[in-house]
Parts: C-alpha cells; structure tokens; sequence
C-alpha cells in the first residue's frame, strides 16, 4: 500500500475522533447547562452558543501557528500533540462545576487543537495530483462527519450515562487516536533549517491572492451555515415534537443526517471534482445548501427536519474537499501547513461565528429565522464565487492556472 493511503486511512480516524471531540456537547449542553446552574430559556441558549463556540475563536488564532510549526518541524509531531492534549482537555471537561469552567476549558480546547490541519497538510503534500480531489474528499469526510455525528454521539451517551460520560468516553478515544498515530503514521520530512517566512513573505508568493481570500470566505460561510443552528437545535427539537423524553437522542439524530450524507457524498464530489473542476462543484453546492437551508425553517416534526438535513449533507459534502483541491493545488509545496492553517483559521471562525450568531438571531427573532438569514449568506457566496473565481478559472485569464486548478 503507497504511504500516503496509509497515512489517509489512520489520519482519516483521528480526525473523526476529533471532530467528534469538538462537537459532541452539541446536543448536551443546553441540558448541560442547565445542571449546571442556568435556568431561563434565552440564558441557556446564549451561554449555549458562547461555550460552543469558544472553542473554534482559540483555534483560529493558533491554527496558523501550528501550521507554521508543522512546516518547520513536520505534520507528525502536530498530531500528537493535538491528541494527546485534547485527551487531558476533554476529560477534565467531565469535572466542571459552573459555567465559567466549561467556558475556560472550551477555550483551552481550542488553543491545542491542529489535528485535522495537519492531517489536511501530510495528506496534501504526499498524495499524487490525479488523486488529489479523491483523497481530500474522502478526508473531509472524516471532519464534517465526525462533526455531524458528535452530537448523535453525545446524545446517545448521555442517555445512558451521563453527560459527563460524553467527555470521559471521548477523551479516551484521543488517547486511542495518540497512540495510533505514533505508531501507524509515517512521514519523510526533512526539516529546513531556512528562515520561516513572514506571513507576508508567504502571501507575496502566492499566484494568485484572490481565489485564496474568497475561498477562505467560502469554508467561512460554510462552517457558519452549518453551525449556525446546532447550539439551538435542541431546544428546536423540542418545539417540534412536544415531548421531553430522549430529546438529546433525537436532537443528535437530527444534526447527524448532515453526517450520514457527506459519508456518501464527499468522496463520489471529490472524484468529481477531479474531472470537470473544483470551481463548478463549489458554485453548484453552495446553490444546492442555499435551498436546502430553506425547508428545514417549516418542518412539522423531527423526521421531517432529518430528511432536509440529510440532503442538506448531500450538497455540503462536495464544498470544503473542492475548496482544499483549489487551495491545495495554488499553494507552493514550502507554505502549504500556513495555508492550511489559515484556512482552518477561516473555518473555526465560521463555527465560532455560526454558533454564536445563530444563538442571537434565535434569542431576538426565533429559531425559524436562523434558517432564512443562513440560506441567504450561502446563496449571496454562490453569487460572489460565480463573478470571481468560477469566471476568473473559467475564462481568458484561466490559462495561467487552469493546469492546476481544473
């Protein structure tokens, strides 16, 4: 087996383990907080939504640093040590006693983590262009599913321990994933004993600054659609079905449809991408997520909700492999963990951003409004993507970089 399909096969479950980290509070911590002291509705929604979000802030600013760090000392080291951080983080998340120490430790959360940047880079910098599109997929597919599949996770936990047992149980899976990684991944990295480049010296090289801004202005979008709702999704379930018993287990259903969907999705998008261009399966997903965010604000019941999000999933799955093709196939191979890395930036942004932001919109107007205002920024990105990038790489002037970017 080459190494790099190795390396794909055990980053692929470290980065569904760690997403799974990030994101199985999700359909807990409204009931969470409440244990922990909080009780008026519009309270536990806007903590909800801070103490989700925190995380993904931290992230984004020491995301880049890993990245440079990983450029310099290699993708290897990064891995451990996001694991084996996130593995002592996310245990003690079980011991907290008030909102201000969930708060803190989110926060911690995000300051060590990097695992899936530098699964992105190790993959990118080793697997072959013809397969590039295929093997990014099929990575991502790991992050966005693990994601999406946390709270089920979660929810399914703490149905039958706790939700203490939440942090415990994935906690031990980070040290699973720590010891896998120090002994399965391999990389041949020769560190540079050259100067690392400023981060203005690393923009200065790159060919072409545009496509890079807005496709990190794109996997911000995304992260922020696909977030917007899930601090709230609970209390949403709860209005939809009129019943209080195991509203955790279906609040995780409902969320993870998302998740079953990008598992069959991405990596067929991905191989897509490959054969007619990164460019047309962005503009054509982001049109597809703009309508499929529209029906979920008039479901009568949850399955109704689950339906809408699993072929939400189908249409969010082709976005961030093609993003990474693009960003993957425009970045020079000495600054490809900087890029990365700040493209991560722009997706914990996008979470941070959804979480909160959905948690305000649906505190001052009502959940239902969350799925409008979040169409519209996706559906207003297709526009921006389509008069930029899909015409720029389309075009005259593709001829420059069609060789890498179709």
């Amino acid at each position: 087996m080459k190494l790099w399909k190795r390396n794909l096969a055990i980053c692929w479950a470290g980065a569904f383990i760690t997403a799974i980290g990030l994101s199985q509070i999700a359909p807990i911590l409204p009931l969470y907080v409440n244990h922990l002291g909080v009780h008026n509705t519009n309270s536990i929604e806007q903590i909800s939504g801070i103490a989700f979000g925190v995380t993904f802030i931290t992230s984004a600013i020491f995301s880049p640093i890993w990245g440079k760090a990983a450029d310099k000392l290699g993708r290897k080291p990064m891995l451990l040590r996001a694991s084996f951080g996130m593995s002592i983080v996310i245990c003690s998340t079980g011991f907290v006693t008030n909102v201000y120490q969930l708060i803190g430790l989110r926060l911690l959360q995000g300051v060590i983590t990097g695992y899936t940047t530098a699964c992105i880079t190790l993959i990118a910098t080793q697997v072959d262009k013809e397969h590039a599109g295929w093997a990014l997929g099929t990575l991502s597919t790991a992050s966005v599913s693990g994601a999406l599949l946390g709270p089920i996770i979660g929810g399914f936990i703490d149905e039958i321990i706790g939700p203490q047992g939440v942090f415990f149980v994935t906690g031990g899976l980070m040290v699973i994933v720590f010891i896998a990684t120090l002994i399965f991944v391999k990389e041949d990295f020769k560190r540079s004993d050259k100067k690392v480049m400023s981060t203005k010296e690393v923009w200065d090289i790159l060919p072409d600054k545009g496509i890079f801004i807005i496709m990190f202005i794109t996997a911000f979008v995304l992260q922020l659609a696909l977030y917007s709702i899930e601090p709230m999704i609970t209390v949403y379930i709860k209005q939809l079905s009129h019943n209080a018993s195991h509203v955790a287990l279906i609040s995780g259903l409902a969320f993870s449809a998302s998740g079953f969907a990008s598992i069959i999705s991405a990596p067929r998008l991905g191989k897509l991408s490959d054969k007619i261009g990164a460019r047309k399966v962005i503009l054509g997903s982001l049109i597809a997520a703009g309508i499929f965010f529209i029906p979920q604000a008039f479901v009568k019941n949850p399955w109704q909700l689950m339906g809408f999000r699993f072929l939400l999933g189908l249409a969010t799955a082709g976005l961030m492999p093609s993003v990474n093709t693009l960003v993957k196939r425009l970045s020079p191979e000495a600054v490809t963990g900087r890029i990365f890395g700040y493209s991560m930036s722009a997706q914990y942004l996008g979470t941070f951003a959804g979480s909160v932001f959905g948690g305000q919109i649906s505190s001052h107007f009502g959940i239902r409004d969350v799925f409008f205002v979040t169409s519209a920024l996706l559906l207003l990105n297709a526009v921006w993507v389509y008069n930029t990038v899909y015409k720029k790489l389309s075009g005259k002037y593709n001829n420059k970089y069609l060789s890498k970017c179709s």
